[in-house]
């Protein structure tokens, strides 16, 4: 494979970027502020509540994503009643697929961060006269962030790995136009470019990372 060849798969490639960055974005979005929201139903008071986000969190976490992504796909279509409703396209539900998964994931990450924040910070809290909210947003969030920062750092770029199972979806990402592009030329250097592609993009995240860890260690 020439340079000029090298070139075009490079540039088809980079259509695959597109999808996977917008499904990166979106998905980080979403499911961070859903996770650390799960994590504070896990800890309510409310039995049904606690027991049903437990057990929400137990099922994503004991089976694959790529069966979840599956079932939103395939299978909602047939749920009795409501199935009509639940038809989505490959990227949608690629989106919910993704966003539920990793919610459950950071619900973890949040929930051992909370565990961190010394029960003395709750009591000094009270004492100042400071509401719950006020407690878990001006207290305990901080902290519970600067201890649970390198574990979201890490999913991210799990996740940034695991958009390549968008193809199960009939999404076309990067490693999609990879394998068209070896099937077209015989020559496996698509995959040594989507190689050099993931890592960038990963090696650019962990940096972004990294400076937001300096910047709260202050």
């Amino acid at each position: 494979m020439n340079m000029s060849e090298i070139l075009t798969t490079t540039k088809a490639l980079l259509q695959g970027v597109e999808v996977v960055t917008i499904l990166f974005v979106v998905v980080l979005i979403a499911s961070i502020p859903l996770g650390f929201v799960l994590t504070l139903l896990s800890r309510c008071r409310i039995a049904p509540v606690r027991w049903v986000v437990n057990a929400y969190i137990y099922v994503v976490r004991g089976t694959p994503l790529m069966l979840q992504l599956f079932f939103i796909y395939f299978g909602l279509p047939y749920l009795p009643v409501v199935g009509k409703m639940l038809v989505l396209s490959g990227f949608s539900s690629a989106l919910v697929g993704y966003t539920l998964n990793y919610a459950a994931y950071f619900a973890e990450i949040f929930r051992g961060g909370l565990l961190a924040v010394d029960k003395g910070q709750y009591e000094a809290a009270q004492v100042l006269g400071f509401s719950k909210a006020q407690t878990i947003v001006r207290i305990v969030m901080p902290q519970m962030i600067r201890v649970a920062l390198p574990s979201v750092t890490n999913e991210s770029i799990t996740l940034v790995k695991d958009t390549a199972l968008m193809y199960a979806v009939a999404v076309p990402e990067i490693l999609h136009y990879a394998k068209v592009a070896v099937s077209r030329t015989a020559n496996p250097m698509a995959f040594v470019v989507a190689f050099v592609i993931y890592l960038i993009m990963n090696t650019i995240l962990q940096l972004v990372f990294n400076w937001l860890e300096k910047k709260l260690a202050y």
